[in-house]
Parts: C-alpha cells; structure tokens; sequence
C-alpha cells in the first residue's frame, strides 16, 4: 500500500525525531497539574471544526491561568482576536468546561475503570463542545495512546488509499469506532500506536508534526 510505504520512508528520516519527541511531550503532560489537563482540554475545545494553528496560538497566549480563571467575555476577546471560529460558543463551552478542573483525576480514574475508550465517552457526554475527534487528541495529548483522531485530513488520507470506501458526511458514533478500527489495524501493520500513526499521516498531509 502506498500509504504503508510513505510512512516507512519517513520513519527513516528526522521526521522520526519529531514524531518521537512529540510522543514524549504527551507522555510528559501526563504527569502535569490537573490546571495544565484543564488548558490542554481547552485547546481541544478550541480545534473543533477550526484551524489548529488559530488554536495553538490561543492557547500560548491564555494558558492554564487565562482558561481557568478568565471571564467569558475575555476568553472570546482572545478568540475573536485571532479571528478564530465560532468564538461565542468556544468561550461558553470553555467557561462551563470549568467544573471540570479537576479533569485529571476524573480521566485518571475512568481509565483505571474502563479504560480510554470508556475516558472518551464520558468526556463526549459531560464536556460541551468535545466530541469523538476532540475527546481522543485530547487524550492524546495527556499521554493516552490507543485511540484515533480522525479530522479531515486523516479522513482524506484514508479516502486516498482506499482505507474507506468514501467520505462520511458526519461522523456518528459507530461510523467513527467503524473508521477508528480500520486506523487501529494499520497502525498495528506498521508495529505502531495509533498516536504515532497519526503524527505521520498529519505530517503527510500538512508537512508538520503538530500536537
């Protein structure tokens, strides 16, 4: 398969430093502050449905203190600023996601209780504005490695190796766990976790290793 090839060729150059050490910043953020969870979440929030360049940049600018404590005209300022999308709704999700700060130790816990896919559900049914794409990169991003995050862009790499027969027009839940287990049975091909798999097919697509 074209796509298995692509993927093994870069493996072979430095693009593997920047994947692996990618890896290591997730794994790293695992063992932060439930306040550091909490912005990372938000960030989450923040990609859906929008660029996650815009989104990052929020992030830096707000950080764990600006998503924890900023009121909600504030947090939309921010958004509005980088002329991100949907910046009324993103505010509110983000400033009601706040009964959540201890976000850490509830993960913590549905993971020992029912593992990652029992940690995204209860984040796609508590969390507004979180849904399967962004419940699995933000446990990506906290360390959490056996999920797939499918955004257009894997979506489309997928299309254009004939992973899928065609692209969903939206992503109910058993369309997603149906694409999300072919995405599992390539990155196991590949001798891979799904988090790495998905650093490579991004960086396919977009030329960048980003989180």
């Amino acid at each position: 398969m074209k796509l298995i090839k692509a993927v093994e060729n870069l493996r072979k150059t430095k693009i593997r430093r920047e994947v692996k050490s990618r890896l290591r910043e997730f794994k790293a953020l695992n063992k932060k502050s439930s306040k550091e969870w909490f912005c990372e979440m938000c960030f989450c929030i923040l990609t859906a449905n929008s660029k996650a360049k815009t989104a990052l940049a929020i992030q830096q600018e707000l950080s764990a203190p600006g998503f924890c404590t900023m009121c909600h005209k504030d947090v939309r300022g921010a958004i509005k600023k980088h002329k991100h999308r949907f910046h009324n709704n993103k505010a509110r999700y983000i400033v009601e996601a706040r009964k959540y700060l201890n976000i850490k130790d509830i993960i913590k816990r549905k993971v020992k209780e029912s593992g990652q896919r029992g940690a995204r559900e209860w984040l796609v049914k508590n969390v507004k504005g979180i849904g399967y794409k962004e419940a699995s990169h933000f446990l990506r991003n906290v360390g959490y490695f056996d999920l797939a995050i499918l955004d257009r862009h894997i979506i489309n790499l997928m299309l254009e190796n004939r992973l899928i027969k065609q692209k969903p027009k939206t992503l109910s839940k058993n369309k997603y766990l149906k694409i999300e287990e072919t995405f599992r049975e390539l990155a196991g091909e590949l001798g891979m976790s799904t988090a790495e798999l998905d650093l490579y097919m991004w960086y396919l697509k977009t030329g960048k290793v980003m989180k």
